[in-house]
């Protein structure tokens, strides 16, 4: 009788293992932008071990998110549309899988109460990210629809969050940042004001990537990724203050404060993906590409047609 306990004891813990020993490993790279929060939602809320997956979820800097990937040490990374055309001209391999958020103001340009318009910032000092990063191209994009360039301004690099406290501090003219900072510039005007956003330049946007070769040997694992992705997007509409709480406390803040923060974006579910893939994609990686170049972010422009593969999104 021992025996045919140990047996019934080792075939459940057997039954019990499978499933985790089955789960595929993956290690992804994001920041602690808003936009992001539904992959640590997915994670946390036990989505993604549900669909298969055994995640590590890092917080790796823009600037350097590439280097890890390159390096071998995440496989998979968020990050925005125009960043992946940097990344794929600097020779790390990468493919675009899904979309993640839309910015409807949650990245912006905060300048000092003096400053009436961009174009004003002509030989100032604005804070934001290296070259190669959102905020550098926000602002490049920004400055080129004011008839400048990141060469009329002064640039020193600095994070998001440590741009936003600076400013706050009252050091340089104007920062690059965006939520949940940009939201601590909002609740400080005596420090200055948010002279524009992505409301009124519409060009951040998030997307969700991997390399070839883990796409190529995981195509199920890749699956489950979008799935998990959309299945949190439809947590948080199904259970908001849970959600919110959840993704808050990530980023330290609370879920009252993380939604003040995510009512500045749009996260895009299955359907609006479909939408984004069918055109808008492709359209905006060539102005965005023809930008870069300008700027000398990138010294060629790499194929766009081979930065995405949305079939997984199905």
């Amino acid at each position: 009788m021992k025996l045919i306990g140990v047996s019934v004891a080792a075939m459940f813990a057997a039954l019990v293992a499978t499933p985790a020993a089955a789960q595929t490993k993956v290690t992804i790279a994001i920041s602690g932008w808003t936009g992001f929060a539904p992959l640590t939602l997915a994670k946390e809320a036990g989505i993604f071990a549900k669909n298969g997956l055994d995640v590590t979820i890092k917080k790796v800097p823009q600037a350097s998110r590439h280097l890890a990937i390159a390096s071998g040490d995440v496989q998979c990374a968020a990050t925005t549309v125009e960043t992946w055309v940097v990344w794929n001209a600097n020779g790390v391999a990468t493919t675009q899988l899904f979309q993640l958020d839309k910015s409807y103001g949650a990245d912006g340009m905060a300048v000092r109460a003096g400053t009436a318009s961009i174009k004003d910032l002509k030989g100032k000092t604005v804070a934001a990210s290296a070259p190669g990063t959102a905020p550098y191209f926000t602002l490049a994009w920004f400055l080129k629809k004011s008839g400048l360039s990141v060469k009329d301004v002064s640039v020193v690099n600095m994070e998001p969050g440590p741009a936003a406290q600076a400013f706050i501090a009252g050091q340089n003219d104007a920062a690059m940042t965006y939520e949940p900072y940009l939201s601590a510039v909002r609740e400080k005007p005596e420090a200055g004001k948010i002279i524009a956003t992505t409301l009124d330049y519409p060009m951040i946007m998030d997307t969700f990537g991997c390399t070839p070769k883990f796409i190529a040997d995981n195509e199920g694992a890749v699956k489950a990724l979008a799935k998990s992705y959309f299945e949190a997007v439809a947590m948080i509409k199904a259970e908001q203050a849970k959600s919110y709480e959840i993704m808050g406390a990530d980023v330290k803040q609370t879920g009252e404060k993380f939604g003040a923060s995510a009512q500045y974006l749009r996260w895009q579910d299955q359907e609006a993906n479909k939408k984004f893939f069918a055109g808008e994609h492709q359209a905006f990686s060539k102005e965005a590409a023809e930008l870069l170049l300008e700027i000398g972010v990138i010294k060629e422009i790499p194929d766009l047609s081979k930065l995405a593969d949305p079939r997984f999104i199905q």
